[in-house]
């Protein structure tokens, strides 16, 4: 019977590594297709497919190109330039972070002293060197 599907249900447990790399290698290969390989071993999902090539197959599915092929000069710069405008938004963005985190700490020195002066209370305490460990208790052995 050359029509009929020999689609057999499983479940997740059903396919061991072997048969994982198996399947990856025959898509890989141009053997079958991911919607054939579903056909043929009764996967449920394409999405399943899918996971096992990016898990087990050779392509490089963040640049979209399979990784075991040598890229050219030009394809490297490009990524490059790509990655180093990427790096200096990134650095913009911390550098602009820190501008900030200045000016507020600028901004709650400036209270403090202001507090002080109005208040006149202490409230950042002076406490000689051997002191500024609150976690020390005094007089105890552990």
């Amino acid at each position: 019977m050359e029509g009929q599907n020999n689609y057999v249900r499983r479940t997740q447990k059903d396919y061991t590594l072997s048969l994982k790399i198996q399947i990856v290698k025959e898509i890989e290969s141009g053997e079958l297709s991911t919607y054939a390989a579903q056909r043929k071993y009764g996967i449920q999902a394409r999405s399943t497919v899918v996971n096992w090539l990016r898990k087990y197959g050779n392509f490089d599915w963040e640049n979209q190109t399979p990784s075991n092929m040598p890229k050219t000069p030009e394809q490297r710069i490009m990524e490059l330039e790509a990655k180093v405008k990427l790096l200096e938004k990134q650095k913009a963005q911390l550098e602009s972070q820190n501008h900030i985190s200045d000016s507020k700490a600028i901004i709650f020195d400036m209270m403090i002293d202001l507090a002080e002066k109005e208040y006149n209370i202490d409230i950042r305490k002076n406490l000689p060197p051997g002191q500024s460990n609150p976690s020390v208790k005094k007089g105890r052995k552990a």
